[in-house]
């Protein structure tokens, strides 16, 4: 774990959200609209946003674990001894996952709550508007997400080394989608100055993007 006296390294999640902000730098976008915000504080006329529901939430920026902690924890044994709580507490594993600096985005607070702990997908071409001009969409019914187009490849990435470092269980349907996503949508700019930025202050980052050929491994044809 990364301490005062050695700074890099990997993180509780705690103490991630502390250098998130360095991460972030010059590159506030929320992940799933788009919107810029500052500080804390989501500016919804940058994405044309609007609350489904709860406005509060929506004005606060969130960081969001793109592979959901209950994914991470429901299989270990902390979490079935007391949940999120005591895996957070008392699981070095996991409280090094949960603070995997790789796993965590920017979020409006209301798509990261109505997100809650379901997988991606895609269903439709055209999203109806759920949060105003945001192409992010939730089906509550299904309990599912599809992302807005230009960060399916990120999400896709980030899933991929989430469950191959953790080994995390992840379904074959779910990796065949996690597979065409990181191919039809390649490395961008935006993840090469996160990824190097995280590697300094973690000292590892994720290799799907520092090494994108390594995809052949995560996803053999």
């Amino acid at each position: 774990m990364a301490t005062r006296q050695n700074p890099v390294g990997h993180r509780d999640f705690q103490q991630a959200k502390k250098v998130l902000p360095r991460v972030f730098a010059g590159m506030e976008e929320d992940f799933y609209c788009g919107c810029q915000y500052s500080g804390k504080v989501i500016d919804w006329a940058s994405c044309n946003y609007q609350p489904r529901k709860n406005a509060e939430r929506a004005r606060r920026l969130e960081w969001e674990h793109v592979v959901p902690a209950w994914v991470i924890g429901h299989q270990r044994q902390c979490w079935k001894n007391g949940g999120r709580k005591n895996c957070s507490a008392n699981d070095v594993i996991y409280q090094i996952a949960e603070g995997d600096l790789v796993n965590l985005v920017p979020a409006v607070g209301e798509v990261n709550g109505d997100r809650s702990n379901y997988a991606f997908s895609a269903w439709t071409r055209n999203p109806p508007p759920m949060y105003g001009s945001c192409q992010t969409i939730v089906d509550f019914k299904a309990k599912k997400v599809q992302p807005r187009e230009e960060v399916r490849g990120r999400a896709a990435r980030i899933t991929l080394y989430m469950h191959q470092q953790y080994q995390l269980n992840l379904s074959r349907q779910d990796r065949q989608l996690m597979c065409a996503w990181a191919k039809t949508y390649p490395v961008d700019a935006w993840e090469i100055k996160r990824d190097k930025r995280i590697v300094g202050l973690q000292g590892s980052g994720n290799p799907l993007v520092s090494n994108p050929e390594l995809l052949a491994q995560y996803c053999p044809a």
